[in-house]
């Protein structure tokens, strides 16, 4: 709680003590009181009830990381003028209370009744809305998903169901020098010894991960060992009961990973239904018209039923992988509901029409979804370059407490 943190004694003689600075980034000021602040509401996030004096060295530590980057983040902001209304702000926390079960003046109760000041989560808020918002302007549009990337994932995909797979969480602490790494094996340490007493690991690897993941509460999915880090896999593998593993050291940091279960691997295979739609006297012309009109599967039906030229046959429960390369490219490239590119069939022309498309065994994402997921992971992996260029340039003056 806040009251375990203690203010340097400066300016003794004077009635009221002045706040002492703990670091200067780019001419700006933070306090002591800023970081004791974070640290509290990391240790009320972690659900610290009487921290140890280590513990809360290592989390004032994690603090001070957090507020300089906010700081390096906000003035960015300023740069390019990007504004963070108060309802932004408002509308963030009472998401993040939502999570908890809390409607935001709860939540605001709940900081409060902990001796932690709301200003701190709300500066923590305007940060990242300011960030998401650069990161999204600058870059969002040139990020390119490429037809072959989607498909490259697909196929990473469904090699990896055809492995033993594993539940995890992860949770990275992002540490490239050896100092750095050192200083996050003690606060890795510190976050395990609060799991160990009943904080949420979605809340630590929310609030401390750097990781793409951090967002979903670390949350990897089932994965197979060639989907992660040989070194975690190492790890990940010998792990026999379910649970969080010791630190593990990689080239650039540390992770802690959440063992929850691992499954034999699934014989994934892939079934649709279809409609061809097809053209008596192969007018290619007629065919485009009649596609383009009908935008699923059951107005393609009907499309076939008023007209002589057009015929319509339902082929439901087909195995894509019995269609062969051409055929499998094909409905691979389309959404449920959209029929593929002309084709030549049976003396004429035809386009197939998906109506349904499942896997079994292990479900695999949809393109879009796939789509979205390729454009998340590019994005934050830019935003944490982009974040640790601001650092590495700055300049940023740290005083002994």
């Amino acid at each position: 709680t806040a009251g375990s943190f203690s203010a340097p004694a400066v300016a003794q003689e004077e009635p009221q003590t002045i706040e002492g600075i703990v670091a200067i980034v780019n001419d700006q000021p933070l306090s002591y009181s800023d970081v004791r602040e974070r640290a509290s509401l990391l240790l009320l996030t972690l659900g610290a009830q009487q921290p140890t004096q280590q513990q809360i060295q290592q989390v004032t530590s994690q603090a001070l990381d957090e507020l300089i980057d906010e700081k390096l983040q906000l003035q960015e902001a300023s740069e390019y003028e990007v504004e963070v209304s108060d309802e932004d702000i408002n509308r963030s926390i009472s998401d993040m209370a939502r999570q908890s079960g809390l409607e935001r003046d709860g939540l605001i109760n709940v900081l409060l009744s902990a001796g932690v000041n709301p200003s701190s989560l709300e500066e923590q808020m305007r940060a990242e809305i300011a960030w998401r918002r650069i990161m999204g302007g600058l870059y969002g549009s040139r990020i390119r998903i490429s037809r072959n990337q989607i498909d490259e994932a697909f196929e990473q995909q469904k090699a990896s169901l055809t492995q033993v797979q594993y539940n995890l969480d992860e949770l990275f602490l992002y540490a490239p020098s050896e100092e750095e790494k050192t200083q996050a094996r003690r606060g890795a340490a510190t976050i395990i010894e609060q799991l160990e007493a009943g904080a949420p690991f979605s809340l630590a690897a929310q609030r401390l991960s750097s990781a793409p993941t951090a967002a979903s509460g670390g949350d990897m999915g089932w994965v197979s060992l060639d989907d992660i880090d040989p070194l975690v896999a190492e790890v990940v593998e010998g792990m026999e009961t379910t649970g969080v593993s010791a630190p593990i050291t990689v080239p650039n940091g540390i992770y802690l990973i959440n063992y929850k279960g691992k499954r034999d691997p699934d014989e994934v295979e892939t079934r649709v239904d279809l409609v061809r739609l097809a053209v008596a006297d192969g007018s290619e012309d007629a065919l485009r018209e009649a596609a383009s009109s009908a935008s699923s599967c059951e107005e393609a039906v009907d499309a076939a039923s008023g007209n002589a030229n057009l015929d319509a046959a339902e082929i439901t429960d087909v195995r894509i992988e019995d269609l062969g390369a051409e055929g499998q490219n094909m409905i691979n490239e389309v959404d449920v509901g959209q029929p593929t590119q002309v084709f030549a069939a049976s003396g004429t022309l035809a386009v197939m029409y998906v109506c349904d498309r499942r896997q079994s065994g292990a479900a695999l994402p949809t393109r879009d979804e796939m789509e979205d997921r390729l454009f998340a992971r590019e994005l934050s992996m830019i935003s944490e370059r982009s974040l640790r260029n601001l650092r590495r340039d700055a300049t940023i003056i740290q005083r002994g407490s």
